[in-house]
């Protein structure tokens, strides 16, 4: 008998067109690989956004169909994976926001890159970090 897979989405984001230093698009897909394929998690749904900005979710078209995706129970994804913390965003307020907002729909994050998981007593502790951070 085999197992059912857990649903993950995948989200990547670079602020500019042409990234370098190990975060393009591609490059942050193929780190994360490793991790789903280890895992044997179930790619249900990619999201990208190309030069956008982490400053805001403001603009980041691919990143909010995401936010509509979960809160309507489209996949039924347990995680998104991201391959680190400043590609999901760079605003505490809305990082912390938006977590929320997924974990009231029962979705945690995972920051691959980061060995963060927020459903992990350490991920949450990060997340009680976050809140007091000034960005």
């Amino acid at each position: 008998m085999s197992k059912e897979k857990i649903k993950v989405y995948l989200y990547t984001r670079v602020s500019t067109a042409m990234q370098i230093d190990g975060y393009s698009l591609e490059a942050q897909k193929t780190k994360m690989k490793a991790f789903w394929d280890y895992n044997e998690y179930e790619i249900v749904g990619e999201y990208e956004d190309a030069g956008k900005s982490g400053k805001s979710i403001e603009g980041r078209i691919a990143f909010n169909q995401m936010m509509d995706d979960i809160k309507s129970g489209k996949d039924v994804v347990s995680y998104v994976l991201v391959f680190k913390l400043s590609r999901f965003g760079r605003n505490a307020a809305d990082v912390l926001a938006t977590l929320q907002v997924m974990q009231d729909f029962g979705v945690n994050l995972i920051y691959v890159e980061d060995g963060i998981d927020s459903s992990k007593d350490a991920g949450m502790l990060i997340r009680g970090f976050e809140c007091g951070a000034e960005l």
